[in-house]
């Protein structure tokens, strides 16, 4: 028997929401649908110790395994992996992280972290992102192997960038914002000719992936992730564009507050005494302690029952995009019962309490997930980062469409017909102004029209995320730029100093003086000196020790192999000397095809770095070799002249 509920908002237009009593009694096939997690929860029956140890202790195993398991294989398991991919794009060479044993590990360590559920609250972006990467350069290393052809390093570059959008284009169904996002975030120069290689596999990631939602019976046809069913004859009223843009701003503030605490903890966590040998010896005690300390905090009949933790994180964003207005619904008195067994649009009543508004659930909800989310990234687990924020700016644009409706319930206009605020406009535009301000994408505004299906909202989003991003890339780096610099990768950093001064800081202030140089007619001793003296891959010769002019480049594999064809002159007197021959004579000097003047600029020097991935050029004045110019020298310019401190 359906039967409304009493009660609601004195004065106001309410609309009662009407719930069979059968709708929320799970019936089999949704019960078998239910996750291990969210069963157990409700088999342990009333008991309070047994609920607790059943919301603890599941996540808790699955992720101390999924832990244990992805380091015990490769330590280069953790994380989302797009900071190590994002370095590898920039020409420096991370073979672990592309290696076959890493992808196993990867994908038995994510499926046991999104197991975890919401509890954890972490995601699958960046896996996904670095998933493709491996099997990408598995793909390219078995098409050499077949035709037998050279490897040829431009290629797998290419398979690379068309695997990075496939990694998002699969996540969300949205081929289009997958190619954009990988572009913005991963690729600091892209090629043209790659642009349709990387939309094709796109295409064809996001066809599957949403072509199972139609096998597996969860969908009649391909349609949006998130269908939305928002108005599109009236989305907005063109006065709530300012509201949108103080939307931007909020989001923009919040993400560099965010991202200075996420760099900074990850900081704190690897130089603390404990945590640091918690993650070198015991990583899994580590992820128990943490997981522990957010199921706990999560715990329905906690503090849980503020912050929606019933909900998986599609359920999130599900509620979060409700088309309807929740300051004038009416609770349903059976809010208490499993909300994964009602129709979709009874799922925002997870956020209603009746000892809080949905103001205070939803504004809880941002003070806790933030630290909590924070302290999430520091698990040495493959898991993604990229969904929390997104789910976490949907909330921020939710709270703040709620608090606009309310102010003005008919709309921000009092003549003529009433014109209702939308709060799930909000929540889009939150959704792509938080998670693109935190990534540094622009390209967020048009994942979350893709993902819901919705246009209507288009030209507010943008705006929202042009002003967020405004914000954070002025006075922070990106989450993965972040992670780079507390990791400490090899990634040339941007240089975000554009004041005049920066502009005059040239070559000769920074480059390498004492170069290791080999004479065109050096012979075995000046050659073993060389070796000795320096690591490099390739050394500079020049025409003669009098005479410093810059005449090509020798590989250490040719010096080697030239030490090996000759015998050390304090050899044993049993061993018969070979003649001594010089090093023109005997190896292959490579002609130099680029140099840097003394006086080339630090933003000249990067944007050659950056486009032809360079790993070390020779400095020469009027022919004559002075220097040398590497991505250390490079790095610590850009970090001491260009953005001091």
């Amino acid at each position: 028997m359906e039967r409304p509920v009493p009660g609601g908002l004195p004065g106001e237009e309410e609309e009662r929401v009407l719930v069979s009593e059968k709708s929320w009694r799970p019936c089999p096939k949704a019960r078998r649908r239910l996750r291990a997690h969210r069963w157990l929860y409700q088999e342990v029956g009333d008991i309070l110790v047994l609920k607790y140890l059943s919301w603890t202790m599941y996540p808790m195993a699955l992720a101390a395994f999924s832990t244990g398991f992805s380091q015990s294989i490769t330590p280069y398991s953790g994380g989302s992996g797009i900071p190590e991919l994002k370095t590898i794009l920039t020409g420096v060479v991370l073979e672990d992280y592309l290696a076959i044993q890493n992808f196993g590990a990867k994908v038995v360590g994510l499926t046991c972290t999104l197991a975890s559920g919401s509890t954890v609250f972490l995601g699958k972006v960046g896996p996904f992102v670095h998933l493709s990467a491996m099997a990408a350069a598995y793909l390219g290393k078995m098409r050499t192997s077949v035709t037998r052809e050279y490897e040829n390093k431009f290629k797998q570059n290419e398979m690379l960038v068309a695997a990075q959008a496939v990694g998002v284009a699969t996540v969300f169904g949205t081929p289009i914002s997958g190619v954009l996002f990988s572009i913005e975030v991963m690729a600091s120069h892209f090629a043209v000719r790659d642009y349709w290689r990387g939309f094709f596999a796109a295409t064809c990631g996001a066809f599957m992936f949403r072509l199972l939602a139609v096998f597996n019976s969860e969908q009649d046809t391909i349609a949006a992730v998130f269908k939305s069913d928002l108005k599109i004859d009236f989305p907005f009223d063109l006065l709530e564009t300012f509201f949108f843009a103080i939307l931007g701003a909020v989001c923009g503030l919040v993400g560099c507050a965010y991202l200075f605490c996420q760099r900074w903890l990850l900081a704190a966590v690897r130089e603390n005494r404990l945590t640091a040998k918690l993650l070198a010896t015991d990583k899994p005690v580590y992820t128990v302690l943490v997981v522990l300390l957010l199921a706990s905090i999560t715990f329905p009949p906690g503090l849980g029952q503020l912050m929606a933790s019933r909900l998986t994180m599609k359920e999130y964003l599900t509620s979060l995009f409700d088309n309807r207005t929740w300051g004038v619904l009416v609770p349903n008195a059976s809010s208490v019962a499993d909300p994964h067994s009602v129709d979709p649009r009874g799922l925002w009543q997870e956020w209603y309490h009746p000892s809080a508004t949905i103001f205070g659930t939803l504004a809880f909800f941002l003070l806790m997930k933030f630290w909590m989310l924070i302290l999430a990234t520091t698990l040495p687990l493959p898991a993604g980062y990229f969904m929390p924020i997104f789910i976490y700016g949907a909330t921020i644009g939710r709270l703040l469409g709620e608090t606009v409706a309310l102010l003005f319930p008919r709309g921000l206009r009092s003549e003529g017909d009433p014109r209702p605020i939308i709060p799930s406009g909000y929540a889009l535009a939150g959704a792509a102004a938080f998670s693109g301000s935190v990534t540094h994408a622009i390209s967020t505004a048009l994942l979350v029209c893709e993902a819901t299906g919705h246009l209507g909202h288009v030209l507010p989003v943008i705006l929202a995320v042009l002003v967020a991003n405004a914000i954070t890339q002025k006075h922070q780096p990106s989450f993965y730029d972040g992670t780079i610099i507390v990791k400490k990768l090899p990634y040339l950093p941007r240089i975000r100093s554009r004041h005049m001064a920066s502009y005059q800081v040239v070559v000769e202030e920074f480059m390498e003086r004492r170069v290791v140089a080999l004479a065109k007619g050096g012979g075995f001793e000046e050659v073993l000196v060389a070796l000795d003296a320096s690591t490099h891959a390739e050394y500079p010769v020049v025409e003669s020790a009098g005479s410093p002019t810059l005449v090509g480049t020798v590989s250490r594999a040719q010096l080697v192999a030239f030490l090996q064809s000759h015998k050390h002159p304090q050899a044993p007197s049993g061993e018969k000397l070979t003649t001594m021959g010089m090093l023109g004579d005997n190896c292959a000097i490579e002609p130099i095809m680029l140099q840097l003047s003394p006086w080339t600029s630090l933003h000249q020097a990067h944007h050659l770095f950056e486009l032809l991935k360079l790993q070390r050029i020779f400095v020469t004045r009027f022919g004559e070799l002075v220097g040398a110019v590497s991505r250390v020298e490079l790095r610590r310019a850009i970090e001491e002249l260009a953005n001091p401190k």
